[in-house]
């Protein structure tokens, strides 16, 4: 692979690196109360997904092109083994790098994500993408849409910033490249691929969360050989803004005991 290397950022100087993926509406702006949590211990990364912003765009965006793109990452700031921390689509690019990059994975922290998009139903993933492309193509773009987006992805009583930071982001999408991820989110099925991930991994719900319901997460921790589970409450899909505080308790809690 030879493709110009996405937009990302790197912030503090800790031995030790953690690298946050975000999810379909997102860029590397919504991991700001991480960075603030995380930087005076850890060097924290997180990556602008290609297309998306100001990052070239895959030739092909596939699950192993976008995890053979994040070890180029990696290897551009010289980064051996890394920490993953991935919520919903970023938790599949997550799943998919920690399979394919066992070598370079020290943990995983799966938030508000799955094993299969859409429970494995092909007739849902066929509803859903119709339902996400018919605005677009009806002339809407991912600014129009964000603000009702973003609003079912938050409590009501979330942080006022993460309100403005997850439909800034999402402003930023084009509606090519919001497309073509959401193209590629419906083909997401790595159940039968879980025992390939031998890591310590923390998987998180929201008690809220309808995208990825509590279920869910339960039964990916059930899937892979070394998981713990736990639930945020009153909290729904983009958890580490919806609730940061409990996000980060929870992610530090695991990140000392392993």
């Amino acid at each position: 692979m030879n493709e110009p290397l996405p937009e990302y950022m790197v912030v503090g100087e800790g031995h030790s690196t953690l690298v946050f993926l975000h999810g379909l509406g997102g860029d590397h702006t919504n991991w700001q109360p991480q960075f603030a949590e995380f930087a005076s211990d850890y060097r924290c990364v997180a990556w602008t997904l290609p297309g998306y912003g100001l990052s070239p765009p895959l030739e092909a965006l596939t699950w192993p092109n976008l995890s053979d793109m994040l070890a180029r990452v990696l290897d551009d700031i010289s980064v051996d083994r890394a920490t993953i921390v991935g919520i919903s689509m970023g938790g599949y690019i997550a799943q998919q790098f920690a399979a394919d990059y066992d070598e370079r994975v020290d943990r995983l922290v799966l938030a508000a994500t799955s094993s299969e998009f859409g429970r494995g139903s092909a007739s849902f993933s066929e509803r859903f993408l119709a339902a996400r492309l018919k605005p677009l193509d009806d002339g809407s773009t991912p600014a129009d849409l964000a603000p009702d987006v973003v609003r079912s992805l938050l409590s009501s009583d979330a942080p006022p910033d993460a309100v403005t930071n997850c439909v800034a982001s999402m402003s930023r999408i084009s509606a090519d490249a919001y497309r073509a991820a959401l193209r590629c989110l419906v083909t997401w099925d790595f159940t039968d691929h879980l025992h390939d991930i031998s890591v310590p991994t923390l998987c998180l719900a929201g008690a809220d969360d309808v995208t990825a319901p509590v279920a869910a997460l339960r039964a990916l921790a059930e899937g892979l050989p070394d998981a713990q589970f736990a639930v945020i409450d009153n909290c729904n899909h983009l958890m580490n803004l919806d609730r940061p505080v409990e996000f980060n308790r929870l992610t530090r809690q695991f990140l000392n005991a392993h």
